[in-house]
């Protein structure tokens, strides 16, 4: 999942790109979906569905589709509002690969060979022993200038990213210095990164990153008697009931102040440290105030999930606008390369 943040006449813009590669757990909802509807509260926001960055990696048309629609649904529950912000499918703006097309002219191949993503493949076949480039696709290989033509659409002036995309940007603006060079005008605007360097890392049931790869996660939608038994799955120390403890080292604790009151936390954090409280007893405080807060997110979903026309139309509605701003930025290319 990446962030980008627009400018767009007077008032700044935000972008969020959201890949739909898995269901959505609690580590998606605080540590990235939160942050990105917040900036719906001062900025011009725009969300889109990246739906051809996941195609690199999920080939199952059902399961791709299924994704797509369950992601979608899910930011709506989580709170997006599509009459307030722009929300559309990445495959349904077809100026973003018209201009992927464009800044692939102006990309360097020794660009391309430095990109994490593939360096870290090579590297795991080199490992094994196998051909460098088995199993690489050119999806993966030109991931960047995709990314690239996501962030410069708009006009970038700030793109809001992780440690580990940093690089997008930078290579985003690469691209579109030179095509500024060739041309001698400012025909695609630079952007900048801002890295988000206290982004949390939500831990999961076993104490690890919360990641589906682990299979450790608590996934956002999950209905409440599931919920409950996951949670009941939490690891924790063998300390007895009478033991006082440490919140701050609880693994429980620490998801618990994810959904509690300050005034809850105060108290809970109290129990921990006079003793006589279980860890059952703590998992249950933590199922009280997770289902609080998660059950009119899963009702919501429920009832989106439930109408696809209805959600495919909203998305649809949303792509519209987006076009009619990409548009523009296409056309300003093409008059430039002399296309036109």
């Amino acid at each position: 999942m990446f962030l980008f943040l627009y400018s767009g006449g007077m008032k700044k813009i935000s972008l969020t790109g959201i890949k739909p590669t898995g269901i959505l757990h609690i580590g998606n909802y605080f540590g990235a979906i939160k942050p990105a509807l917040k900036l719906a509260e001062e900025y011009d926001a725009r969300y889109f569905i990246a739906d051809y960055h996941a195609l690199n990696t999920m080939k199952n048309p059902k399961e791709l589709s299924a994704t797509i629609r369950e992601v979608a649904a899910g930011w709506l529950a989580a709170g997006l509002d599509p009459e307030k912000v722009i929300f559309y499918r990445q495959s349904s703006v077809p100026e973003t690969f018209e201009l992927t097309t464009i800044l692939m002219a102006f990309t360097a191949k020794g660009l391309l060979n430095r990109a994490h993503a593939y360096k870290a493949a090579v590297q795991e076949n080199s490992e094994k022993g196998e051909d460098p480039d088995a199993g690489i696709n050119m999806g993966l290989f030109t991931y960047p200038v995709l990314m690239a033509a996501d962030i410069l659409l708009f006009d970038s002036d700030v793109v809001p990213v992780g440690q580990d995309q940093g690089q997008h940007v930078e290579m985003a603006q690469d691209i579109a210095r030179a095509i500024n060079f060739n041309y001698k005008a400012e025909l695609l605007r630079v952007p900048e990164a801002s890295i988000q360097e206290h982004v949390a890392v939500m831990p999961g049931l076993d104490g690890r990153k919360m990641s589906k790869s682990y299979n450790n996660i608590i996934p956002l939608f999950a209905p409440e008697k599931q919920l409950r038994q996951l949670i009941m799955r939490i690891v924790t120390n063998s300390q007895g009931v009478e033991e006082p403890k440490d919140p701050d080292a609880s693994l429980i604790y620490l998801l618990y102040k994810l959904f509690a009151s300050a005034e809850e936390q105060q108290a809970l954090a109290a129990r921990y440290r006079a003793g006589g409280m279980g860890w059952g007893d703590a998992k249950e405080e933590l199922f009280r105030v997770a289902n609080r807060e998660l059950s009119p997110l899963r009702e919501r979903f429920e009832h989106i999930i439930a109408d696809i026309p209805r959600l495919d139309a909203t998305l649809a509605r949303g792509a519209e606008r987006a076009r009619s701003i990409a548009a523009q930025t296409v056309d300003r290319l093409r008059r430039a390369t002399g296309i036109a």
